[in-house]
């Protein structure tokens, strides 16, 4: 009888980790990071609840750190199986983890903590990885197997089918939100017999995406109009490349003035660097665009800001202008010292073009504080709050419901383990999904260990 484990991920939107026991093998579903406050990030430092040395693999559905941050970890408590993971998720995983390790050997340094890992662990679980494509089928035993399929979410993101015992689960990983500027829409969990579904968005239902760019535009358009500054924290992965497209098709098609736009984030161009290396994973009107000669991640007024020099610049550039910077959350990085800067300034502008977790400034911000306190310094909000849903990279409610009906479409699925939502988003979830598709659906417990 198969087993399947919630290390993580259980209802929390972070920490992504699914053991999946079949035949005496044991391999793992993500690896990821606890974030969002400092008693999310105190579990990360706790030893795996089970042994590292006794898995067979490891599969990546992508590569934000909510699912890839502790693989380091993992290969420093034993860990010497397969990484199995698309070849973009890998290029992007470990452009990735160097930078974490650097916050995190600064925030061990502060805490008292040891690092969570070391560069040698590093190093160590990259030499175990093995780059995949969609569609290729990965033995894993007698009767294991494992499928990548397409998840729309960030490049290379993948939904994972296992086969075991002749039945079939479906770990979504993060779903995209079609259509994307860039991605092609996610597959389907075709003849489930179990599914393992985000629920991120699962209370929610995104804007209508028709009007998102109009919605930018206009936001771009009145801030530049008062003068002011234009921020926007945003994820190095995925949302960066979105808003770098939009802006560039804006640009081309004169709908926005010429003011300086600055990609203040080292991290965010180097993943630039990787999309520019696969586009044979974007969509057709992408591949279109690239093929007639048009940089999609490059346009006049642009400056990409690499060395703390450049981004120090900034500040001297006088009028208005527009920033994108990391981290996505204000968590930490280089949109800190924007948004201490330009927080109090009421002609200025904070965008959010992402989901923003319970407990980190982003969300604190987004409901309303009216002070917060950046580097030990208390700073007024006076500038405007704005946010687009449309850009959210993850699946909302419609679209979460329509993808495990068409797991469901072929009669045999027997369960649905809801994960990587808070407490209200997956419970609404998950009394739809067993209202709508008449299939039994749970938010499991963490650490809860369920047979399949």
């Amino acid at each position: 009888m198969a087993k399947l484990t919630f290390y993580g991920g259980a209802q929390s939107v972070t920490g992504s980790n699914y053991l999946l026991e079949s035949g005496g093998v044991k391999i793992l579903i993500d690896c990821g990071m606890f974030q969002g406050s400092s008693d999310a990030e105190e579990k990360n430092y706790e030893p795996f609840p089970y042994k590292p040395s006794e898995l067979s693999a490891v599969f990546l559905s992508h590569s934000h750190a909510d699912h890839t941050g502790r693989l380091p970890k993992l290969y420093k408590e034993g860990f010497r199986g397969a990484l199995y993971a698309t070849s973009p998720t890998l290029d992007m995983t470990f452009i990735a983890l160097p930078d974490n390790l650097s916050l995190m050997t600064d925030a061990a340094a502060r805490t008292n903590h040891e690092p969570l890992f070391s560069e040698e662990d590093l190093k160590g679980i990259m030499g175990l990885a093995q780059g995949t494509s969609y569609d290729q089928e990965i033995k894993l035993g007698s009767d294991f197997s494992a499928v990548f399929h397409d998840a729309g979410h960030i490049l290379g993101s993948s939904i994972i089918e296992f086969k075991f015992e002749g039945k079939r689960i479906y770990f979504s990983g993060d779903l995209g939100n079609p259509p994307t500027p860039l991605l092609r829409p996610f597959d389907n969990p075709l003849n489930a017999d179990y599914i393992v579904v985000e629920s991120a968005y699962g209370d929610r239902i995104h804007e209508d995406r028709s009007t998102r760019k109009e919605k930018l535009r206009s936001i771009v358009k009145d801030t530049i109009t008062r003068g002011g500054t234009l921020m926007i924290p945003s994820f190095a992965m995925e949302r960066t490349q979105e808003l770098l497209f939009e802006f560039n098709d804006m640009h081309n098609a004169g709908e926005i003035p010429d003011v300086p736009m600055f990609l203040d984030s080292p991290l965010a161009i180097l993943l630039t660097d990787v999309y520019q290396k696969y586009p044979e994973y974007f969509n057709k009107e992408a591949t279109y665009i690239i093929k007639s000669g048009d940089d999609l991640f490059n346009f006049p007024g642009l400056t990409y800001c690499r060395t703390s020099e450049e981004s120090k610049s900034i500040n001297g550039i006088l009028g208005p202008k527009v920033i994108i910077a990391g981290s996505g959350m204000s968590t930490g990085g280089r949109i800190l010292h924007h948004e201490r800067r330009y927080l109090s300034d009421p002609n200025s502008t904070l965008l959010f073009i992402g989901f923003q977790a319970e407990g980190t400034l982003g969300r604190k911000i987004f409901d309303g504080i009216k002070e917060v306190k950046i580097f030990d310094e208390k700073i007024s909000v006076h500038c405007r709050i704005e946010a687009i849903g449309g850009y959210s990279a993850h699946a909302d409610q419609p679209a979460l419901l329509g993808w495990i009906a068409k797991g469901a479409d072929a009669g045999h699925l027997k369960n649905v383990f809801v994960v990587q939502g808070e407490t209200k988003s997956s419970a609404t979830l998950c009394n739809l999904i067993t209202a709508t598709n008449h299939v039994p659906a749970v938010v499991p417990a963490l650490n809860q260990t369920v047979e399949l």
